[in-house]
């Protein structure tokens, strides 16, 4: 049944179609809705697309999520110091999860392919930006964002987030929230790049904890660093704190 579901044909907008509101006829006062069965047939292929994920990535083991933009260049510092983390990342026997395109994504991808632990990416289908890069030992096509943001959180103990735009601060936030309201436990939530994030606190502090809108302490869940070296010694913490046992220094990959 799942395998029939995922072979039916769905656009690239299908987060659009499902969001899509009601239209109002003006004439006689009518709502104009899409037909209910594909509104049931819609839900079947969520779940299909929820099991998918679940059935692909239950034995993954420990797993860091890594997030940052699409339209970061091979030439830049961010993208080597990506590509360093994910090898570092996987020599210590720890699965990495990006969001399985270019920029960042292709770099974490890259630096963990073939050393040691699963290279994964959760793709999502988009007009523009986003194709699969070739470094992944799992990929999986999402066609909605929250099935895709649901992969990210669940199998991850830890969260790095380099310079990016909106998509990174939406799952930046997407976290943030969740640990702020007690619905995960207290993962780390690690910034690479003081000259991007540093801006990005101070701000929070002065403005939405200023305000009161944020406790004093919430800013104190994200932890600034500049290179993979420093990244990896927080997520080594975080191993530690959560019971995950990785993979001596030096040691092989099998």
């Amino acid at each position: 049944m799942k395998r029939v579901i995922n072979t039916l044909r769905v656009p690239f907008h299908a987060d659009k179609d499902l969001l899509k509101r009601e239209h109002h006829n003006g004439l006689n006062h009518e709502h104009i809705r899409p037909p209910m069965i594909n509104e049931s047939w819609r839900v079947l292929r969520i779940q299909a697309e929820i099991v998918d994920g679940f059935e692909n990535l239950r034995d993954l083991g420990p797993a860091v999520s890594v997030f940052g933009s699409a339209r970061t260049k091979p030439d830049r510092i961010e993208y080597k110091t990506a590509e360093a983390l994910g090898k570092k990342l996987a020599q210590a026997g720890l699965a990495v999860i990006t969001g399985g395109g270019p920029g960042i994504m292709e770099a974490v991808n890259k630096g963990a392919y073939k050393h040691g632990a699963p290279s994964v990416g959760l793709n999502i289908e988009l007009p523009f930006e986003q194709h699969p890069n070739p470094y992944q030992d799992i990929n999986l096509e999402n066609r909605y964002f929250f099935v895709r943001k649901l992969n990210f959180v669940k199998y991850s103990f830890a969260f790095v987030y380099f310079p990016g735009g909106f998509g990174t601060y939406d799952e930046l936030f997407e976290v943030a929230t969740l640990v702020q309201t007690g619905k995960i436990e207290r993962f780390p939530l690690i910034l690479v790049g003081s000259h991007f994030w540093n801006p990005f606190l101070d701000w929070m502090r002065t403005f939405m904890g200023g305000s009161g809108y944020v406790d004093a302490t919430d800013p104190d869940l994200f932890r600034v660093v500049d290179t993979a070296e420093e990244a990896m010694k927080l997520v080594r913490q975080a191993a530690a704190n959560s019971g995950v046992k990785l993979r001596a220094k030096g040691k092989p990959a099998k």
